[in-house]
């Protein structure tokens, strides 16, 4: 495993999709990154804030077009991408996907975004079926990836199964923004709790963890909503939950350099792992007790 790695987040806005991703990675790849990690549905806008059959006809398979044109991108740079695509499994079957190229171009694997949400906006379920991959990490010439993807970052339980399946560090390709009905305090609490979380994540399982958010507005397809402003602020920290580097709202391709040897250290002072009751925990199973 490499120790010190140099990691890109690449936060765009429409209509810099997808046409700039190309242009963004190579400028990484040129700025010294070997990890690239972008946004949720970084091929094109965010197209679930409706309900709308005709939305389909964005999914293609993986492999396909999408994730083989991110792979002759790999090989050619000799880096890894992750990146995040509408996925058609089958007719009537679809993931939100995030995919992983590894530097010699192959597709070193998938994860299938496994927590959907359905919400004012962002109306997932009727677009996604949830995932099926299980927590699993990829393995690649950078190390094995902890992939999840945006709902999965609220989610205690997912971080801690990467981890507990070998992860180096973990990855969230994300999508989420404001309502602008919401007042300015309203705003700030909850990008607060965005970043709080997934630093919460980093703590408790002793690895560095990389969000990457869109930015920008987007107006709803059917203009029967007012949009979803994309907060941006993508960011990575340490095992600590320490901010190594933090973007603002516009679009910005964040550069980063991640020591994965602090996992080691950290977790020999914080053994959190060690220290799990595994034998008390049976109720996690269940919805809610009664």
């Amino acid at each position: 495993m490499i120790n010190k790695l140099k990691i890109a987040l690449i936060q765009l806005a429409l209509p810099d999709l997808p046409a700039g991703i190309e242009r963004e990675i190579r400028l990484a790849a040129d700025g010294g990154a070997r990890l690239v990690l972008l946004q949720e549905l970084h091929d094109g806008p965010y197209f679930c804030q409706t309900e709308a059959t005709v939305q389909f006809d964005r999914a293609e398979p993986v492999p396909g077009p999408a994730s083989e044109r991110l792979g002759r991108l790999a090989a050619e740079l000799g880096i890894v991408i992750v990146g995040s695509l509408f996925e058609r499994r089958a007719a009537g079957l679809y993931h939100n996907t995030a995919v992983v190229l590894d530097s010699d171009g192959r597709l070193a694997g998938r994860y299938r975004k496994m927590h959907v949400p359905d919400d004012p906006g962002f109306q997932e379920k009727f677009y996604f079926t949830p995932g099926d991959l299980g927590f699993r990490p990829v393995e690649t010439a950078v190390g094995r990836l902890g992939v999840l993807v945006c709902w999965d970052q609220w989610f205690p339980e997912a971080a801690r199964l990467m981890a507990l399946a070998g992860a180096d560090l973990l990855l969230y390709p994300t999508a989420i923004g404001w309502d602008d009905a919401d007042d300015a305090a309203e705003q700030a609490r909850q990008l607060e709790a965005w970043t709080t979380v997934q630093r919460g994540h980093a703590i408790a399982n002793g690895l560095p963890l990389l969000a990457c958010n869109r930015c920008g507005f987007e107006p709803a397809p059917s203009g029967t909503s007012g949009g979803i402003r994309f907060w941006g602020h993508s960011f990575a920290c340490g095992p600590q939950g320490e901010l190594l580097a933090r973007a603002g709202e516009a679009p910005q391709t964040l550069l980063v350099d991640v020591d994965l040897a602090r996992s080691e250290r950290v977790r020999r002072i914080w053994p959190f792992l060690r220290d799990r009751r595994i034998d008390a925990y049976g109720d996690l199973l269940k919805r809610f007790l009664d």
